[in-house]
């Protein structure tokens, strides 16, 4: 049987079917951490953060060495090597089948993946037993840590998630009494879910039960008003108004719920890696009733972000979860009536004004109407986005962008790094291979580097290693090595890199190519001061810092995240657009000019 994690209930561990004991509360509170982040480094400021909620006494990082040792200890034999000191922190190395979250996970993919090919019946059999998993409340004897806590939440809404998928397949399989019973405690456990609800009502209904799924409108009607003030949203009145229709105690088919005619986002990514800091600060924007901006370099990963985001808070925007492109595919910048008229026709405004800015305001004020989560994806300036920020109401509007747009107001603004290396190498595991990466992982190292930490060059990087089956880690590191081949190779099929700088590139003005031209010249990825600059750019310290923060306020350089004098500040091009501008110095007619 092997070894065996569980944190989809109490914790436990097992040996062969053998329960270990696990010791003392802290020395279980390093334990659950390292299963809630599996695989991935958790720094010994987290732990400390886990294990002590007030001030940590001064013995803390020797108390949890002492804990982790004794963990080494009881991870003896088949799991010796499992627990690794790494990046200033700490690695539980677990495989899929060891670990029950892991097996959640997993499982659920299967079975949306089969849902989204149309085999219902599958589906629901793989998620039913991804659900049955599930042993009590996770880590319950361990949430006086809010780091345990907030991991459960995350489990928890995973959980629903999956309910809800699984009630959804249910009922297309005819099996409405199994989802009316098994639904139950899930719906009542998350009452502000309405897709949960709404797959409870419709299994009622088609059970004979009327009332049972009147009384569960009700009851969410009223919970609704009393906690968020608002009214059920339009699938879940719709279904309402079916079933009072209905007498026969057989509703419509409209009435099952589906997918929602609303979601109109790309599929998220399985693979999705890290961005915890990030993801925290934009869902807590979004749920607190906030417009958000989410801005970074190119290649940073910012739509990849918002859409993750956006299908985390499902239950919050019942009524739509839309992305709106705001660049044509050759990346370029739509026109704006071009992009009101596309939300307008999402929306269903037939009387959409031939006036761009009437067609604007009746967009702004149906998602002030309906809980609806609106992706204006990579906007070039302000001017389109602020025309459809609904201020105030229920809906809400998430923008990504590679510039600042400093002149965007009443948005919170999360930036976007480059990944941490242990990110980078935990996403080009993923992709090509743990294993692989095992063998030679000082190539691993010099491949993320070489990219920048984008996760776009890393995810390209996984991409080509994954099909090259035999091409030595040290060998891909080497062609990267060398910047005039760099972005040739970061290169995958119809996924590459060099695009993406090529609309960055554009986005500037004349003044800032040329400025950039000049300040690209330095030393490739090595931070370089004010006067570094001012030398590049051949002119004063004043003029240096102006142009310096327009090309900030593009996207086109980094500045530090804390308060630092202007003088005393390290600003930085993103290596892979260093490398590209590089390449064409003197192009375009502006190499000389800027100086």
């Amino acid at each position: 049987m092997g070894l065996r994690f569980s944190v989809l209930g109490p914790l436990a561990l097992t040996v062969d079917g053998r329960p270990r004991p696990l010791g003392p509360l802290k020395q279980r509170l390093v334990l659950a951490v390292l299963l809630c982040h599996a695989n991935q480094p958790v720094t010994v400021d987290r732990l400390t953060d886990a294990v002590w909620e007030d001030e940590p006494p001064r013995t803390a990082r020797k108390n949890l060495q002492v804990y982790v040792s004794a963990l080494r200890k009881l991870l003896d034999g088949p799991a010796a090597g499992r627990l690794v000191c790494q990046d200033s922190g700490y690695t539980l190395r677990v495989e899929p089948g060891e670990l029950d979250s892991l097996r959640f996970a997993a499982l659920a993919r299967q079975g949306r993946a089969a849902g989204l090919r149309g085999e219902q019946a599958l589906c629901a059999g793989l998620l039913g037993r991804a659900l049955g998993l599930w042993r009590g409340d996770p880590l319950a004897e361990l949430r006086c840590s809010p780091q345990v806590q907030e991991a459960v939440r995350r489990l928890d809404a995973d959980r629903a998630g999956v309910f809800e998928d699984w009630a959804e397949a249910e009922l297309a399989s005819g099996h409405a009494e199994a989802v009316a019973d098994g639904l139950r405690a899930a719906a009542e456990r998350h009452p502000l879910r309405e897709r949960l609800q709404a797959a409870r009502m419709s299994a009622l209904h088609l059970s004979g039960r009327r009332t049972e799924a009147l009384a569960v409108y009700d009851e969410v009607r009223q919970q609704l008003a009393r906690e968020l003030g608002l009214p059920p949203g339009a699938r879940l009145a719709a279904l309402h108004r079916t079933v009072l229709g209905d007498g026969r105690g057989a509703p419509a088919a409209s009435a099952v719920p589906g997918p929602g005619p609303g979601c109109l986002l790309p599929p998220g990514l399985a693979d999705f890696t890290g961005r915890e800091d990030p993801l925290r600060e934009l869902e807590g924007a979004l749920r607190r009733g906030r417009d958000a901006l989410v801005t970074g370099a190119a290649g940073a990963g910012k739509t990849v972000l918002a859409v993750h985001a956006a299908r985390r808070l499902a239950g919050r925007f019942p009524d739509g979860l839309l992305l709106v492109g705001l660049r044509t595919a050759a990346g370029h910048p739509r026109p704006p009536a071009s992009v009101v008229g596309e939300v307008a026709r999402l929306a269903g405004l037939d009387r959409a004004a031939a006036d761009p800015g009437r067609t604007a305001a009746l967009c702004r004020g149906w998602l002030s109407r309906r809980r609806v989560l609106l992706v204006l994806d990579d906007a070039a300036d302000e001017a389109t986005a602020r025309m459809l920020l609904p201020g105030e109401g229920h809906g809400r509007v998430l923008v990504t962008a590679r510039a600042q747009l400093a002149g965007l107001a009443g948005v919170t603004r999360v930036g976007l790094p480059a990944y941490t290396e242990a990110e980078a190498l935990e996403l080009l595991a993923r992709i090509a291979g743990t294993e692989r990466l095992a063998r030679d992982p000082a190539a691993a190292r010099r491949i993320v580097a070489a990219g920048g930490m984008l996760p776009l060059a890393v995810r390209v990087s996984g991409n080509r290693l994954a099909v090259l089956r035999h091409l030595p880690l040290a060998e891909y590191a080497a062609r990267l090595a060398d910047p005039a081949a760099a972005l040739g190779e970061l290169a995958a099929g119809d996924v590459a890199v060099r695009p993406r700088l090529e609309a960055s590139w554009r986005d500037l003005s004349e003044e800032g190519r040329g400025a950039l031209l000049r300040i690209a010249r330095l030393p490739v990825g090595v931070p370089f001061t004010l006067g570094e600059s001012a030398e590049a750019l051949g002119c004063g310290t004043d003029e240096a810092l102006r142009r310096l923060e327009r090309l900030i306020e593009a996207g086109a350089v980094g500045c530090p995240g804390e308060e630092v004098s202007a003088h005393s500040a390290r600003y930085t091009v993103p290596r892979l657009l260093q490398s590209y501008v590089r390449e064409h110095t003197g192009a375009d007619g502006v190499g000389g000019t800027g100086g």
